[in-house]
């Protein structure tokens, strides 16, 4: 599933060779290295506090970049900063990031912590260059220096939903009814505004009889999880965060609510390692409808291979996503810096609008921005959890195994 591409402006040089790393260098005017020899990327994640997770996951993508785009010939220096799940933290750090000389920010996960970061650009003129967070409001309120890779909560769930149609058609089994369980962050409230604006006009095979939002800080879901399977719905919409993720199929095991499925229309937490970690075989089977990457790619298969050397003791599947769009972030920085000869903020800006990256490790069409600097390209892949790893179970071109729907019962997993 891909969005339609709006841009398709080939920069000059060695742009092919972002897709070829380490067999090509990309080329550069000699002004370049006179300019500025290196980019300081100003790293804005939260690596503790609620969001820690998927913040340190994040934070192997930029682990990672630097080898990488110097096998491209583009120097980078990382800044990294802890936004401690925090709003004003986030906005605080970016500040300081900016003191400390980065040349454009890359962040910031959580769409709170990036809305802050992003006030903070703006006003000192800096690019923000976003690696996840799809809260409308961050390319629909007039910004200049921000730009997403990443798509907006109403493409996120536009795709989950037309997934979920091929979901059901390729099972042959299809729900009546659905109920939605959904975090009451910033991010959740988006995804709950979008199913209520986009669900009614897509021919829904199934009725949302209710929609239930809970706190992600809670200490457990059994309140939450009780009244979903009091509706009696045939599968569960969610959207959630690892930690709270957990929770709830824990809840779920506990109080023998078995719906034909556990799906997300967009969201993280089901495909991240600490889920496989902490359930174990009640992992399996919960799909996902996100962005993912392309295992065909070469530059998928480079990341990997970097990842490996780094992390050897990790399973690369439970950080691909926020490694990968965490990385394309720095790509995207370090194309603009490598193609604007310069490190100035106002030649970065220039640069990054006429963005046009061909090869590139996540699902789409070529990275490009529009006028408010969204990219329209991302795609989505449905992914299910089978032997405690993410598979791609739809589309059918993209598929490594078929899809199980209706779930099997917690009792009968091994």
């Amino acid at each position: 599933m891909t969005d339609k591409m709006i841009s398709r402006r080939l920069f000059n040089g060695g742009v092919a060779a972002l897709g070829a790393l380490g067999t090509m260098k990309l080329a550069a005017p000699a002004i370049v290295r006179a300019e500025a020899a290196k980019l300081k990327v100003g790293v804005l994640l939260p690596r503790s506090g609620l969001l820690a997770q998927a913040g340190q996951a994040c934070q192997r993508g930029a682990d990672i970049a630097p080898k990488l785009l110097a096998d491209m010939g583009v120097q980078i220096e990382i800044l990294s900063a802890d936004t401690e799940s925090s709003v004003d933290v986030a906005r605080a750090r970016t500040e300081k990031l900016i003191q400390d000389g980065a040349n454009v920010i890359v962040g910031a996960f959580d769409s709170g912590q990036t809305i802050a970061a992003l006030q903070v650009c703006e006003q000192h003129g800096v690019p923000l260059v976003i690696n996840v967070a799809s809260a409308p409001p961050i390319t629909e309120q007039g910004y200049k220096t921000v730009f997403r890779n990443f798509p907006t909560s109403g493409a996120l769930v536009k795709n989950g939903l037309a997934l979920m149609k091929d979901l059901f058609q390729a099972s042959g089994t299809t729900p009546k009814t659905a109920v939605f369980l959904y975090a009451n962050d910033t991010f959740g409230q988006a995804n709950k505004a979008a199913i209520d604006a986009i669900l009614p006009g897509l021919d829904m095979p199934f009725k949302l009889v209710e929609s239930i939002s809970y706190d992600p800080n809670a200490q457990d879901l059994a309140v939450e999880v009780s009244k979903a399977k009091a509706t009696g719905a045939d599968v569960a919409l969610v959207t959630t965060r690892s930690k709270d993720a957990i929770m709830m199929v824990r809840e779920m095991v506990k109080q023998r609510w078995e719906p034909m499925g556990l799906i997300s229309p967009g969201s993280p937490g089901m495909y991240d390692e600490q889920f496989y970690k902490t359930l174990g075989k009640y992992a399996d089977y919960a799909i996902t409808m996100v962005p993912w990457y392309d295992p065909k790619s070469e530059m998928a298969h480079q990341v990997e291979a970097a990842f490996k050397a780094q992390f050897p003791n990790d399973r690369f599947e439970g950080y691909a996503f926020n490694v990968g769009f965490t990385f394309e972030a720095i790509l995207v920085a370090a194309d603009a810096f490598k193609r604007a000869g310069s490190a100035d903020p106002a030649a970065l800006l220039a640069a990054l609008r006429t963005t046009h990256i061909e090869k590139h490790m996540m699902v789409g069409d070529p990275i490009s921005f529009d006028a408010k600097g969204q990219n329209n390209g991302v795609g989505s892949a449905a992914i299910q959890n089978r032997g405690q790893k993410p598979v791609v179970i739809l589309p059918a071109s993209a598929a490594q195994e078929k899809p199980t729907f209706p779930v099997p019962a917690w009792s009968k997993r091994t």
